[in-house]
């Protein structure tokens, strides 16, 4: 992260973490939580065992999260990019 900005102690996963970032500290802290829930999550759904085992499983989650979300993000944007092309021909026909 940047040497400039704000710095926040978080716990996740019962280990205290000094997070510095630009970010807001309280955004900081959200996302700290959230990591926290999901490594949470893994542990319970899944006697891994090791802090790096749960925290790997618990990025790919995050990973997959993050991909499907970018995904349903463009196709949103093609649509209303269709959506703007067929009304701009619809106006262009109206204009005529």
């Amino acid at each position: 992260m940047s040497d400039q900005g704000d710095s926040v102690t978080v716990e996740i996963f019962g280990h205290a973490y000094k997070i510095k970032g630009d970010a807001d500290p309280g955004y900081m802290e959200v996302i700290a939580r959230y990591v926290d829930g999901k490594m949470r999550e893994v542990s319970k759904g899944t006697p891994v065992g090791s802090l790096a085992k749960i925290a790997i499983l618990a990025a790919l989650n995050i990973a997959d999260e993050l991909h499907k979300e970018q995904t349903e993000k463009h196709r949103i944007k093609q649509d209303v990019e269709t959506a703007t092309r067929r009304m701009r021909q619809k106006l262009e026909e109206i204009g005529s």
